[in-house]
Order: C-alpha cells, then sequence, then structure tokens
C-alpha cells in the first residue's frame, strides 16, 4: 500500500503548467512545509520537512485558482520515485507526492486573508489528541470545574 497524509504550510504559489496536445492537463507543483512533531538529537535544528507535491488535471486547476504561499492544507496521495540526468551529466533522484485529495486545514479567517503568516483574529480549530487535566472538549460532557460548592443533580 502507498498511502500518504500530509497536513502543512505551502512554501510558496503552486507552480502550473499544462500539457500539449489535444486535451491540455493542468499539472501543478508545490511544495509543503510539514512541522515534525517530535525533535530527537536534531543536529541541523531543522523541525519541519519540505515535500514536493504534484497534483494533475481537477486539483492541479484547484491549486492554481485557490491555493497561495503560506495556505494550510492537508493532502493525502502517493509518493512517487523517478530519477534524471542534469545537464551536468549526474543522476538525480526525485520523490514526489502524487496528490488524489487536496483540502484547507484552517478557515480564511485563521489565515487573516493573507496566507496565514502573520495570524489572523482566531487560531485555527486545535486538535490535539493529548489528555489535558479536565475532560475532552469532544467527549459529549460538560467540563466541571473545581471548586463548585453546588451539589450536583446526580450520585
Amino acid at each position: 500500500m502507498n498511502k500518504v497524509i500530509l497536513m502543512g504550510r505551502l512554501t510558496r504559489d503552486p507552480e502550473v503548467r499544462y500539457s500539449q496536445g489535444e486535451s491540455s492537463l493542468a499539472i501543478a507543483r508545490y511544495t509543503l512545509a510539514v512541522d515534525r512533531r517530535f525533535t530527537r538529537n536534531n543536529q541541523d535544528g531543522q523541525t519541519a520537512d519540505f515535500i514536493n507535491c504534484v497534483a494533475f488535471g481537477k486539483a492541479g486547476e484547484f491549486a492554481e485558482k485557490y491555493l497561495k504561499k503560506g495556505t494550510k492544507m492537508a493532502v493525502t496521495g502517493r509518493i512517487q520515485t523517478g530519477s534524471y540526468t542534469n545537464k551536468d551529466g549526474q543522476k538525480v533522484y526525485t520523490t514526489e507526492v502524487v496528490v488524489e485529495d487536496q483540502e484547507f486545514a484552517e478557515s480564511k479567517n485563521a489565515q487573516g486573508g493573507n496566507g496565514g503568516f502573520s495570524g489572523g483574529s482566531q487560531p485555527a480549530p486545535s486538535f490535539d489528541t493529548a489528555p489535558s487535566s479536565n475532560s475532552n472538549p469532544g467527549d459529549g460532557f460538560m467540563n466541571i470545574p473545581d471548586g463548585i460548592d453546588e451539589e450536583l443533580p446526580f450520585n
């Protein structure tokens, strides 16, 4: 199985080209900066990976029309490797994610209308799975603060 799921921000506007022929096909290339969850003895101080993505057809047209530098995206796809010989005669190996599905990972308000780097009025919703001191807000129960002196209507 070859399945990739990524969430990150575009490092620059997508580069879009169209194939030659009777029915031209949009080909959009962009790079996602994906934060690393953990850093273990990271010598170079890098806290993100930069993943090359390519979207074809309707997905490429979507990228051309709506994506821009700083946009936070959730992308699913597959890894594809390849190689070519550069102008110096050296063989270059490539790895990229072929996009199968892409969607926005935060609202326009959270992006602030300027790519998301300078912060908007509200942060994007957080889906933290780590346990907290209060109950999980997504579990359907209301949090009861400590120190309430009222008697609850059940035992």
